[in-house]
């Protein structure tokens, strides 16, 4: 491996995010940029400074000179798009999910195994703000033993683009699946689900699935924890909010109800109402190399007239964006593996596919597949 990464991003919606950031990574160089749409495409590229473009995903794959690709594509092509740059000899950055299907997920892992290639899992919450702190807390031991944990991910996706409407809540779940996992760092061992309710009939016929909620109990592997993740995506009325909280024997964070106030944090054993204590989650920027530690708090989409709804909706994913740039090219340059890795990430994808199943079932049990477990 080269001294610098050389890296492609694929897709310039939200991906355009990330270009300010691989340019100032001290150990990456920005080489190309793919979007189908050309006029956006060289519209981008000026205004980055970048040389290199292609329309045709397939032609960038073949260049010699690209170490590595982030995809920032619609959800469909994840997996298609990852197995195809694997197989063509590169390192793979993807935006959640990892793919639509376990079949994807299992022959990603599989490619990775039998070419030694990096597959990493772009999932912002895992390097949010929010998360970051409770991790620290978790490895201080201030939150003493973890006795459980509860997410949820919530959206109004009317008006998004064409493959979201009717979208199974559950199909989409990283951003909640993501923490819960994440934290103790442990698998997913088998998840039962309820939907409820249901959406609008233009929407069930899109893929055959009629819940405004779904709901899962995740069972950790080789734990006695377990985990209680809730999804809506149309028809429910609730502000935006990806939210993780944390239950401990010391101390337990809740994620606030309401976007932009702080989190609570709860300790036990002080006079009853002292114990909840709102707390104003500090950047992480110190993690980062200096030159991208600004990306925390700034970045592509600040201005009124130039915003992603991805960004604008999920609060700036919690300043996560360069700390996923540090964490896969470092991964690449010291050659150790990121979190979540491709047999993680299929461990959190695959409990939101295996989750709608069972929703579909009455809630059946379905365990994971041994290829999700390291």
């Amino acid at each position: 491996m080269s001294e610098k990464i050389r890296v492609a991003i694929v897709g310039l919606g939200f991906g355009a995010e990330f270009i300010p950031i691989y340019q100032k990574y001290p150990n990456a160089e920005l080489v190309a940029l793919c979007q189908r749409n050309e006029e956006k495409l060289n519209e981008i590229a000026d205004a980055f400074g970048i040389e290199k473009r292609y329309t045709s995903y397939e032609e960038l794959l073949k260049d010699p000179d690209i170490d590595a690709v982030h995809i920032n594509t619609p959800i469909p092509n994840h997996g298609e798009q990852s197995i195809q740059a694997l197989k063509a000899g590169k390192h793979v950055a993807c935006t959640v999910p990892m793919a639509t299907t376990v079949e994807e997920c299992e022959e990603i892992v599989r490619l990775t195994k039998e070419t030694g290639l990096t597959y990493m899992m772009m999932e912002t919450v895992v390097y949010a703000r929010e998360f970051l702190y409770m991790k620290e807390l978790y490895e201080n031991g201030e939150l003493g033993k973890i006795q459980f944990l509860k997410a949820s991910h919530q959206q109004d996706m009317d008006g998004w683009p064409n493959y979201w409407p009717g979208l199974p809540p559950m199909h989409y779940a990283t951003h909640c699946v993501g923490p819960i996992l994440a934290l103790t760092r442990d698998e997913a061992e088998y998840v039962s689900c309820f939907g409820s309710g249901t959406i609008r009939e233009e929407l069930i016929g899109e893929y055959n699935s009629p819940y405004a909620v779904e709901t899962t109990h995740i069972k950790f592997r080789n734990s006695d924890l377990s985990a209680q993740v809730y999804r809506s995506l149309f028809d429910v009325a609730r502000q935006y909010r990806e939210s993780f909280e944390v239950y401990g024997s010391k101390k337990s964070v809740e994620w606030p109800l309401i976007e932009g106030k702080p989190l609570v944090v709860h300790t036990a054993k002080k006079p009853e109402p002292e114990i909840p204590e709102e707390v104003e989650s500090p950047d992480f920027a110190k993690l980062l190399p200096e030159e991208i530690q600004s990306f925390t708090t700034q970045g592509v989409y600040d201005t009124d007239d130039n915003q992603h709804l991805s960004f604008t909706q999920g609060a700036g994913h919690g300043g996560s964006h360069p700390h996923l740039v540090h964490a896969f090219v470092d991964a690449l340059i010291t050659g150790k593996s990121p979190y979540p890795n491709a047999k993680q990430s299929a461990n959190i994808t695959c409990v939101g596919i295996l989750a709608h199943e069972s929703a579909l079932k009455g809630g059946e049990i379905i365990k994971l597949p041994e290829f999700t477990f390291s």
